[in-house]
């Protein structure tokens, strides 16, 4: 081979190097890349938990570990949200190399030591398991109403080798609290509304009740990710929600083709644009645009009482009238309580009021309300009493929520917490609890658990002492693969009020 030749042949080898170290930084970047969520797992945790491996009892095999609702604002919480957990981090090829290196870079850096991260145990994982997690989830079917204080998911290792895995997904797997939280909080508000539509004599109208409380809460949750998971627990309830990213979360996550619906509505902008002179006239627009169907309209730009009275209530009238649908009139400002009652008064002057079963007054079918200002768990209740004692039907009324909805709310609401009960250390089962004297309502659980039907509600035997065949929590996710795939619909059955 002359000179020229082997310069040729080791400028193409060289080349071919360079691309192979750039292909593996792209790998690398890849691995740790944020596309909003990040995708490497072994990131997903809470920094300490990196150095978690090292502290175990000697010859641990296995590791087992539960979450529960320590109690709270709630009496009981409807479980909600960890299929979508499992489905987007944990199933199938999750641990790469690229992965591996990835985190050991980073880990190296924020923890300022090269001996703290389990490289081995990682590696391990990708060797012996493809790259999928040996662990096994149990919990509750989702949309299962459980009284607080009880077991609600469990989770082990399968690879006595893989012992620190469990816990080290405590900090991902603890996020359901968010979509159970806000699924039992907008159950609680269901509740709340079927109450008094019975009370004020609308048991004709209850099959419009998941229709009563509007998610409007996208704008003031804190990322995209909280307003789907968030969404699409309010429409376990509910059918109405203007959350876009929580119905896409039900149908990519829960196979629900459309899991909630909305209607054409004005914001403030599209009505003041027209002018303060000229706001019957974009008041009109709203019911010539949309001749059909619902239509809501926030009317208290400048002077809500007029609007009832005399826009909607004579100007306009004949057309609401006329038109093959309803006008839904919304206030948006005042104290709710009084503003809705001086509202349905200005409307019902206008349009006339029948009386239901219970003697409330009804509006026509024409005409409704929507408050969507100030709505909360709280509110909710005190709006409806007082509509309640000024003669009012629930039927005349819908609600709007936003943030009190969806961000109003944390890991604190239902106490929710992730504990261990359970080591196998030497092929030896080993109780473990925490029993804080300063705190005792911090006591955890302590042995094997199982959730067991009591009557009409549900008992955790802790201790080993439970019965295997009554244990209601059931297999979701087992060595990287999903084993129960529910329905939206079956969530829902399960929620129902």
């Amino acid at each position: 081979m002359n000179e020229e030749t082997l310069t040729s042949v080791v400028e193409v080898l060289l080349d071919q190097i360079e691309a192979l170290k750039n292909e593996n930084q792209d790998l690398k970047a890849n691995a740790i890349k944020d596309d909003g969520i990040s995708n490497n797992i072994i990131m997903l945790t809470d920094s300490y938990k990196t150095s978690h491996w090292k502290q175990y009892p000697p010859n641990t095999e296995i590791v087992y570990s539960y979450f529960e609702s320590r109690g709270g604002k709630f009496p009981e919480v409807a479980f909600f949200g960890l299929q979508y957990y499992i489905k987007k981090y944990l199933t199938g090829v999750v641990v790469t190399m690229e992965k591996i290196d990835a985190a050991e870079e980073m880990i190296a850096k924020h923890m300022a030591s090269d001996t703290i991260f389990n490289r081995a145990g990682w590696e391990h994982i990708v060797k012996e398991h493809g790259g999928k997690l040996p662990i096994v989830i149990k919990s509750v079917p989702e949309g299962t109403v459980v009284p607080n204080k009880n077991v609600l998911m469990t989770v082990e290792n399968t690879d006595p080798k893989c012992f620190w895995l469990v816990n080290y997904l405590e900090t991902l797997l603890v996020q359901v609290w968010y979509p159970m939280t806000v699924c039992t909080q907008s159950r609680v508000q269901k509740q709340i509304i079927q109450k008094y539509m019975k009370e004020t004599g609308c048991e004709e109208f209850l099959g419009g009740l998941p229709f009563k409380l509007v998610d409007f809460g996208f704008r003031g949750v804190s990322s995209v990710e909280s307003a789907a998971t968030g969404g699409a627990a309010h429409m376990v309830n509910f059918m109405s929600s203007d959350t876009m990213a929580g119905f896409m979360m039900a149908r990519k996550y829960y196979g629900e083709e459309m899991a909630g619906s909305s209607i054409p509505a004005a914001e403030h902008s599209t009505i003041t644009s027209w002018g303060r002179e000229n706001e019957k006239d974009a008041f009109e627009n709203m019911l010539t645009s949309f001749p059909t169907g619902l239509v809501a309209v926030v009317s208290d730009s400048y002077d809500i009482f007029k609007a009832c009275s005399d826009l909607w209530g004579k100007e306009l009238k004949s057309l609401i009238e006329n038109r093959d649908g309803t006008l839904i009139v919304r206030p948006d400002s005042g104290d709710p309580p009084v503003i809705v009652c001086q509202v349905l008064e200005a409307l019902g002057g206008a349009f006339g009021t029948t009386e239901t079963s219970t003697g409330h007054k009804l509006l026509p079918a024409c005409v409704r309300v929507i408050q969507g200002d100030g709505i909360s768990v709280e509110s909710l209740p005190e709006i409806l009493d007082a509509m309640k004692e000024k003669g009012w039907a629930a039927e005349n009324i819908a609600f709007g929520s936003g943030g009190a909805l969806l961000q109003k709310l944390n890991r604190d609401t239902q106490k929710c917490a992730f504990k261990c009960c359970e080591i196998t250390a030497g092929g030896k089962k080993i109780d473990v609890y925490k029993d804080p004297i300063t705190d005792p309502g911090k006591k955890s659980k302590k042995g094997r658990l199982t959730l067991e039907k009591d009557g009409d509600s549900y008992k955790t035997v802790t201790d080993g002492a439970g019965d295997a065949a009554k244990d209601v929590l059931i297999e979701v996710f087992r060595d990287g693969a999903l084993m129960n795939d529910q329905t939206f619909k079956q969530i829902q059955a399960r929620s129902a009020v």
